[in-house]
């Protein structure tokens, strides 16, 4: 990295900090947002909503700024929503597109009203424009007594306003969509009733049916195999499209178009395969789609020696932009809604590919909702812990102490929400209402009581609130969730320790333990540093080389175990392990990675799940995970200072002849290369450390910021 480019970065983040752009209340957008993406699910034709409840934006918000001028300046004014102007308390005529401040110091208000869209303003003058630093609060308790006198407005609670990459008046965020582009199947063939289409990979967008003759009904199915698309019965998705002599309707939906030679559905849908049946007397032309995609970067980068480990890198990255929308979602067949067990896992993956720090902010908002919280994140007990894991997780990565304190008050009132769930030992158990998920297992999960997997994961988001309220400022709070993090941690050993298994049992119920030893709260309490280093080798030999533990088949868990085992040295065996599962599933013809996979299945066994034939995802999130763990555990990168101000580069071969890559981080990347004579390493920014094993023993040396440091091994 030059000192050339980290001026222009500089630059840029100075000039991006200084530009005008729209702002909302903070959550407000992303909220908004979310619930349009959430609600676009289908089942065979038919609307699917959330289960969970679905919050939205305050119709009414206020935004502020105080301004000190030189000089008289004209404001430009743009706003989503009717608005009124207050300057220094009192009120201005009409809605004005632009509007003179004079100079002086002034209070500045705008209040805006919008039901259907979040109220968002964008205010562009010479030195006085909307941005992150405007305060915003949808009640500003003013009102006038009958003397005439103002109320005291000091119980107002404002934030900093949120905002995103709307830079310019004509950027409506409520107009936002993703990118497209047209692609086209690479290949049809007559099939049963009518025409297979196959577009060559997984992928996901919008059809285009082109060139209709005659009226009547096209039906379309889609598969992610040509066995779901040509199953009429039983696909998951489906569109039926009527065509009259003047008008296209699109029966899902009912909405109607005038007729034309090229109709694009209005609703995206995940495929790789589409099988298209037209009415007798009609004639298809062709068939393409519109490509639907974000516009991320791939900063990030692998390659080794080994061919199949690159495809499976190559593979995993491609799962990821696929599952990288609006926000981090599951998978891009079935559900296409922001989960947060998923998310957590796509923030990782994301800092080691993209480092697309905005997606994971608008992800966490629109996960969190708002006040008063009724139930746990998406109903599930551990998707509420991975939310408080997931801003630890950010922080680290980003630094971004902002978002910290501006997302602290949502992280209270959860938090709030979950102690007043505990039982009598300070420790939480599934209640009515409660989704306890833990994972989807080939076997039996007892769900009862206390598990000591909830346990260790509600004892880590104390620890994340503590770090949280310490930013934030509170104190007292840090304080409190210190205490209880400590005393909780202190609990489980004496809860769940079974001295005879060297294993944290899986749970607790009335007191006793159960006899049950598995997998998921050993290896979480492995890279969560809960255990000794003798017990954690003990972890190893008992539970994680243990075939006899019931077995993890879904690369959501996967990803947690072979991290563990990644932290216990055991880099040889993980990447046998990463060729086995996820070469696996490339031998079996994926194009992305699957939300399970188990290599005992045959055929049209991996395509079932939920007890439908074509259940299962073949591109979800959780299935990417070979990309943190090539980037954390073979390139060895890992920030040890919030925001990578101090990192470690602990390189693994893991059996390979070399390795390569780029690790991206806030303004820049970190750029490895290993080979069994050498490690080579090259930074931007921050002050790294080089830890490798020698000949000679262990090696530490240091990496200067911008400059290549070799290590000879």
């Amino acid at each position: 990295m030059n000192k050339l480019y980290l001026t222009l970065m500089a630059f840029a983040m100075s000039a991006a900090a200084s530009a005008q752009t729209w702002i909302w209340y903070p959550g407000d957008y992303e909220i908004w947002l979310g619930n349009k993406m959430n609600n676009r699910r289908t089942e065979r034709g038919a609307f699917f909503p959330p289960f969970w409840k679905t919050d939205t934006h305050y119709p009414v918000v206020e935004f502020s700024t105080k301004i000190d001028l030189a000089a008289d300046e004209e404001v430009e004014i743009a706003s989503e929503g009717k608005f009124n102007i207050k300057l220094d308390g009192k009120l201005q005529f009409g809605m004005p597109s632009k509007f003179r401040l004079p100079a002086g110091k002034h209070s500045l208000n705008i209040k805006v009203w919008n039901q259907n869209t979040p109220p968002a303003i964008f205010v562009s003058g010479k030195t006085v424009k909307s941005g992150s630093d405007w305060k915003v609060t949808y009640e500003d308790k003013e009102w006038i007594d009958e003397s005439g006198k103002a109320s005291d407005t000091s119980a107002t609670v404002y934030m900093p306003a949120g905002c995103w990459n709307f830079n310019s008046a004509e950027e409506k965020p409520s107009e936002f969509s993703l990118s497209r582009k047209p692609m086209d199947a690479v290949q049809k063939k007559s099939a049963k009733d009518g025409m297979l289409f196959d577009f060559g990979k997984e992928t996901f967008g919008y059809l285009t049916l082109k060139n209709v003759e005659g009226n009547g009904t096209v039906s379309i199915y889609y598969g992610e195999s040509p066995e779901e698309a040509l199953d009429t019965e039983h696909c998951e998705t489906l569109d039926k499209i009527s065509y009259t002599a003047s008008e296209i309707t699109d029966l899902a939906v009912n909405d109607a178009t005038a007729r034309k030679p090229e109709y694009t559905l209005g609703n995206s849908k995940a495929f790789r395969y589409v099988y298209v049946v037209a009415d007798n007397g009609m004639k298809v032309g062709d068939v393409g789609m519109d490509y639907e995609f974000s516009k991320v970067d791939y900063r990030g980068s692998f390659k080794c020696s080994d061919d199949e480990l690159n495809n499976i890198w190559n593979v995993g990255a491609y799962t990821m932009h696929l599952t990288t929308r609006e926000f981090f979602i599951d998978g891009i067949k079935r559900d296409r809604w922001v989960w947060s067990g998923d998310a957590v896992q796509s923030y990782l993956m994301n800092y080691y590919l993209f480092f697309d720090s905005e997606t994971v902010k608008r992800t966490t908002w629109q996960l969190r909702g708002k006040d008063p919280v009724t139930s746990h994140i998406n109903t599930i007990m551990d998707y509420t812990f991975y939310w408080f894991v997931g801003i630890y997780d950010y922080y680290m990565y980003t630094g971004d102490k902002e978002f910290v304190k501006q997302i602290y008050p949502r992280m209270q009132s959860l938090m709030e929400y979950v102690m007043g769930r505990t039982n009598k030992n300070g420790m939480v158990e599934g209640m009515t209402g409660d989704w306890v998920f833990v994972d989807w297992a080939d076997g039996y999960l007892d769900k009862k009581g206390e598990l000591s997997f909830e346990q260790v994961l509600f004892c880590r988001s104390l620890q994340t609130m503590a770090l949280c309220a310490d930013l934030a400022g509170e104190k007292a709070d840090a304080e409190k969730f210190s205490k209880l993090a400590v005393s909780l941690k202190a609990k489980l050993m004496p809860a769940f320790w079974n001295e005879e298994k060297k294993a944290l049992v899986h749970n607790r119920v009335n007191g006793s333990q159960s006899y049950a030893v598995t997998r998921y709260s050993n290896m979480f309490s492995v890279f969560f540093d809960y255990f000794t280093d003798e017990q954690k080798q003990q972890i190893k030999k008992s539970v994680l080389l243990n075939n006899n533990i019931l077995g993890i088949t879904t690369p959501y868990m996967r990803f947690y175990e072979l991290e563990a085992l990644c932290q216990l040295g055991e880099h040889d065996n993980v990447m046998k392990e990463m060729k086995n599962y996820w070469g696996g599933m490339l031998k079996e013809g994926a194009t992305s990675f699957w939300e399970k996979y188990n290599p005992t299945e045959k055929g049209t066994q991996h395509l079932e799940m939920y007890g439908r034939p074509y259940g299962k995802s073949l591109c979800h999130a959780w299935g990417a995970s070979p990309i943190y763990l090539l980037g954390k555990y073979y390139l060895g990168v890992r920030p040890t200072k919030p925001g990578y101000e101090e990192y470690v580069v602990e390189p693994h071969l893991g059996g390979l002849k070399w390795i390569e890559g780029d690790v991206p981080t806030p303004n820049g990347c970190i750029h490895v290369y290993m080979d069994k004579k050498v490690v080579k390493v090259k930074s931007g920014e921050g002050k790294g450390t080089i830890i490798v094993k020698t000949k000679n023993g262990k090696k530490i040396v240091s990496v200067p910021a911008g400059e290549e440091v070799s290590v000879k091994l």
